[in-house]
């Protein structure tokens, strides 16, 4: 009994959704790289705004408010050198030694979470942090962490490590429509940044885990026992310093 071929028609539907496919595979890759954030110009230039800072605006203006926010960019000579090590030492204590992803700390966080049977959370580098803060969304979808972990890979290869804190350490929110540490050093202390001792360091860099929950002055107790450790942190990272 002879076989009968397949005719060509049969064929054809799934040739045409494999090619509409690539064609959309081919669209999102040319808007991806379209829209995609320039980031050599932060070597030279502050950034304008940030996606955190949009979406913040965004959310007050929905809510019938004018949508301002507190944020004045300073240099990185403006800042103290205590409030720079407290938040590397609460936020990513390897800063100077990785390479924008912190492999040591993915793995304690996996550890975590195997041991408290949740996803895993934390681990963001400053780097990470700071490509998050200035161009995504705090969401925990699998395509944007793909995105964060690109920009962070031409973060850390376009800018220096000080620059790097400096950008993070003038758009990381400390508050309820609070950016970068000026402002924060100004709404909570009613000074500059670059007048801060310690304490003071430390209770701004212990904000950032929970800026909307957390601040100077408050009493949870979490909080203030996390002024403690970064405080404690402090003491024994004075070699932090001549990174600084």
């Amino acid at each position: 009994m002879t076989r009968r071929p397949r005719s060509a028609g049969g064929r054809r539907p799934w040739r045409r959704i494999a090619l509409l496919a690539l064609l959309a595979a081919g669209a999102w890759l040319a808007y991806e790289a379209w829209t995609w954030p320039r980031v050599s110009v932060l070597a030279t230039h502050p950034p304008r705004t940030t996606a955190f800072i949009e979406r913040h605006r965004a959310a007050e203006r929905a809510a019938g408010r004018d949508g301002r926010v507190q944020w004045t960019w300073v240099p990185s000579s403006a800042i103290a050198r205590p409030l720079k090590r407290a938040v590397v030492v609460g936020e990513d204590i390897n800063f100077f030694g990785h390479g924008g992803v912190d492999l040591d700390e993915v793995q304690d966080a996996l550890e975590r979470a195997v041991e408290r049977g949740r996803a895993p959370r934390g681990a963001s580098t400053i780097t990470q942090q700071l490509a998050k803060n200035l161009w995504l969304t705090p969401s925990r979808n699998p395509l944007r962490k793909v995105r964060e972990l690109i920009l962070t890979w031409q973060l850390e290869r376009t800018l220096s490590k000080r620059r790097i804190l400096e950008l993070y350490l003038n758009v990381v929110e400390f508050g309820p429509g609070i950016y970068g540490v000026e402002a924060a050093a100004r709404r909570y202390f009613g000074t500059a940044a670059a007048d801060l001792g310690p304490l003071e360091a430390a209770q701004l860099a212990a904000t950032l885990p929970n800026p909307l929950a957390w601040h100077p002055g408050s009493s949870n107790r979490a909080y203030q026992a996390h002024v403690a450790r970064v405080l404690r942190r402090m003491e024994r990272a004075q070699w932090l310093d001549r990174f600084l």
